[in-house]
């Protein structure tokens, strides 16, 4: 057995270890890549969940130096579905037996836009009969608002620290209060408080980040003790503060597989945690969330956002799927989870085995 099998063979890893791992290439790559895959089938099984994703709303007070919907973005077109375009979609997603729905939208914190969430989480809650779990991705609330949130009916969240060093954080966000990195940790410790599923996620192939950067993240990730995360290739958009440093990032393919190895590693960190497969991946290639469940990944975001909006919703540029309209992604979807190897949880709210082990440990 060489060093490297014998660091795949552990249950845990050093940092200097899981630099090693997401430095590997060729055969060693491949091994990790299997070692993952068999991890996944042993504690998670082959089943691949749906969260139907609602872009409802690219209106954001935040300026995020990555982000294409950023406040001070002039050439976004701004939209913000009605009431009942959520709703619609809502239904789509629970007829089609998605099991869930992820709620999206650039970061508010009104007190209006609270009671529109809450509202509009009860009448889900209602139209489907509390059959359709939902997730919801919404930003950095007060515990009070993340407290009614859960009340209302959304059970899972998710808020990506997107570097988990505080000196990158800072380099990717504007100095002021709005983009604190201190303020998004209280934030992520009050959701688990709180009781949701609690999710966060980085992007991969930052300028400025290293791999000691990215061995960090994947060890905060098991030391908060989260129960998924969504993490995927960083891609620039050429409206934003951070375009101007694309000369020093890596080329795309490396991002992409950096992303499948950060996968494969954390699947053998937190072997019962869900792992979403970004949509990004897909940007870079067509089969990208389908290898991302092959080493790993265990959820799928079909973007059921109308089709009219959804290339508004421009995080990144070069986004996949933006002409489907939610009918064709589902059949699109069924037949490419089926190449990886997966089985469609259908109807199934596919919780986090991880968060229903952490809610046993608390309250012994």
């Amino acid at each position: 057995m060489n060093d490297i099998d014998n660091i795949l063979a552990q249950s845990g890893f050093s940092r200097e270890e899981i630099i090693r791992l997401l430095s590997l290439e060729g055969e060693a790559k491949m091994n990790l890549f299997r070692k993952a895959a068999e991890v996944k089938a042993e504690h998670t099984g082959h089943e691949v969940y749906f969260r139907g994703l609602v872009e409802f709303s690219n209106v954001c007070d935040k300026n995020c130096y990555y982000c294409g919907i950023r406040k001070d973005n002039d050439g976004v077109h701004r939209y913000n579905l009605s009431d009942e375009d959520i709703l619609t979609a809502a239904r789509f997603a629970w007829e089609n037996r998605y099991g869930s729905l992820v709620l999206q939208s650039g970061e508010l914190a009104s007190p209006a836009f609270a009671n529109r969430v809450e509202n509009l989480l009860r009448e889900i809650k209602r139209l489907s009969n509390g059959e359709l779990g939902i997730t919801i991705s919404l930003g950095e609330q007060s515990p009070e608002v993340y407290r009614r949130w859960f009340e209302a009916g959304a059970h899972r969240y998710l808020l990506r620290i997107e570097s988990s060093t505080p000196e990158l954080y800072r380099r990717i966000h504007p100095n002021d209060s709005l983009h604190d990195f201190d303020t998004r940790l209280a934030c992520l410790q009050s959701l688990q408080e709180t009781g949701y599923q609690t999710g966060t996620g980085v992007m991969i192939g930052l300028p400025f980040q290293t791999l000691e950067n990215l061995a960090d993240d994947l060890l905060f990730f098991k030391t908060f003790d989260i129960d998924m995360v969504g993490m995927g290739p960083y891609l620039e958009h050429a409206e934003t503060p951070l375009y101007a440093f694309r000369d020093t990032l890596m080329p795309l393919q490396h991002r992409f597989e950096l992303s499948l190895k950060m996968i494969a590693v954390l699947r053998l960190l937190m072997p019962d945690i869900n792992i979403a497969a970004a949509t990004a991946l897909q940007a870079i290639d067509p089969l990208g969330r389908e290898k991302a469940v092959k080493v790993g990944a265990n959820v799928i975001m079909p973007n059921i956002t109308p089709g009219m909006y959804r290339n508004d919703y421009a995080l990144y540029q070069n986004k996949p799927c933006v002409g489907e309209e939610p009918e064709q992604c589902k059949g699109c979807l069924d037949a490419r989870i089926a190449l990886a190897e997966g089985v469609i949880g259908y109807g199934k709210w596919g919780d986090s085995l991880h968060f229903q082990k952490r809610m046993k440990v608390s309250s012994r």
